[in-house]
């Protein structure tokens, strides 16, 4: 499950009065450059998250005006704010620095990377109302997007507000906000929740695991440590599946991406839809310079069986030994991944054709043909793991049908099957051209 950022428009309304003086019985102007009165600024909120729209008009300070009563020009206060979270001149260039080598961030122009590097700075600090150099709001939904695409430790950013302010039919500046559902001392508290899981995690993966050794163990892992749960708390961000041990499609895939940057493996948050019309995300990989993409709640066999309910499973043998892991989408193409995702993502991304690190071409378990001796190699393989299924998929649908008849039709499989009482309990897709065995 997809859930959708909140976006809050606040449109404001800046005013300059010009105040003519009369002299006398005649129009001479008292004053020729008179000031402007002091502008008040409604503003009018609109929650775009979905569901009623609420609206609120609030009156703020006179512009030029603290709360304090001393007066400061707007120009000032505008760029104190900045200054503040850490906007200033000289460091704009450090901070566009720092973000290259990002996926979404390197896929930018020029100025939807400035707009970037700003909202970026603004929400890693909990800033509000801070004036942007950007005037078009569609770059900043956009941009916005690809924030939180490329930076999952920003957990506790659930949407955006900005204002505009006009004088008259021209927009004067624009100011953003994050909206954040934690306060400061939460997010330390969590930070340091997620160090220690995240500790915990990387401990594990072998010193000598290459990259998709450690691609493997991070989806595993997370599959063995997480329940899908709709109803999960902070099922948008890390600290679902973190610090909760539930989570939905959001969850997994940004918990994903932050456990393979930490060992320093290229991944990224993908946005789009499944087979069903749900919202949903995932994430592209790159191992060893080659992309794939990686879906992991569709690796979580207690997802499929919830969302789609699922009966491919078979139901004899014990429960126990039903499969907890699906690695169908470890590593996958683009032309594999499409036919059951639909990519929506905020910037383009690279066709992946690439089969190296397929899950079944580097387990020895892709057949291009059928291999009686590979078949072997396989289910003693698997036996020596301890493994309680094997699943083998087939390059082709004419592969596939050869296999199946091989195996099933001809009862083949008991060439390979420990089974006394001459039962075999499998199950057969034929979406995704592949067999899978009880051991």
């Amino acid at each position: 499950m997809l859930g959708k950022y909140k976006r809050k428009n606040r449109i404001g309304v800046w005013f300059a009065v010009l105040l003519l003086f009369a002299a006398g019985c005649g129009g001479g102007a008292g004053n020729e450059n008179p000031e402007p009165s002091s502008a008040v600024v409604s503003r009018q909120e609109e929650n775009r998250s979905g569901g009623q729209e609420q609206y609120e008009d609030r009156t703020e300070l006179p512009v030029g005006e603290t709360a304090g009563g001393a007066a400061v020009s707007e120009d000032a206060y505008d760029e104190a704010a900045r200054e503040a979270v850490g906007l200033s001149e000289e460091k704009i260039p450090l901070l566009l620095a720092a973000q290259e080598g990002r996926y979404n961030f390197d896929r930018l122009n020029e100025d939807e990377q400035l707009t970037y590097a700003e909202l970026y700075q603004i929400l890693y600090g909990r800033g509000g109302d801070v004036k942007i150099t950007c005037m078009d709001t569609e770059q900043i939904e956009k941009v916005f997007q690809c924030v939180l695409n490329d930076h999952p430790e920003i957990f506790y950013v659930d949407g955006y507000t900005f204002t505009k302010y006009t004088l008259g039919e021209e927009l004067k500046k624009i100011t953003f906000t994050g909206t954040y559902h934690m306060d400061s001392a939460e997010v330390e508290a969590n930070r340091k929740e997620i160090e220690a899981y995240v500790k915990e995690c990387l401990a594990g993966v072998p010193a000598d695991a290459d990259e998709y050794e450690k691609v493997k163990y991070v989806y595993e892992y997370i599959i063995d440590h997480t329940e899908y749960n709709a109803e999960a708390v902070d099922n948008q961000n890390i600290c679902s599946v973190f610090l909760h041990g539930q989570s939905v499609c959001q969850g997994y895939a940004k918990a994903m991406q932050y456990l393979l940057e930490e060992m320093g493996i290229f991944s990224t948050l993908v946005i789009g839809s499944v087979s069903e019309g749900e919202g949903h995300a995932w994430n592209l990989v790159r191992i060893d310079g080659e992309y794939y993409y990686v879906d992991t709640t569709w690796g979580d066999a207690s997802y499929r069986m919830e969302e789609s309910g699922d009966s491919a499973v078979p139901e004899a043998g014990d429960g126990e030994n039903l499969p907890t892991i699906n690695y169908d989408y470890l590593c996958v193409t683009t032309e594999q991944l499409c036919k059951t995702h639909t990519i929506e993502n905020v910037t383009e991304l690279p066709v992946c054709t690439s089969m190296k690190a397929n899950y079944y071409v580097r387990e020895g378990a892709y057949f291009t043909s059928l291999d009686e001796e590979k078949m072997k190699e396989l289910f003693e393989r698997e036996y020596a793991k301890g493994s309680t299924y094997v699943t083998l998929k087939c390059s082709e649908e004419a592969v596939y049908r050869q296999v199946g008849e091989f195996l099933i039709e001809k009862q083949e499989i008991f060439r390979y099957l420990d089974s006394p009482d001459g039962v075999v309990a499998y199950a057969d897709n034929e979406e995704q051209m592949s067999l899978s065995f009880w051991l």
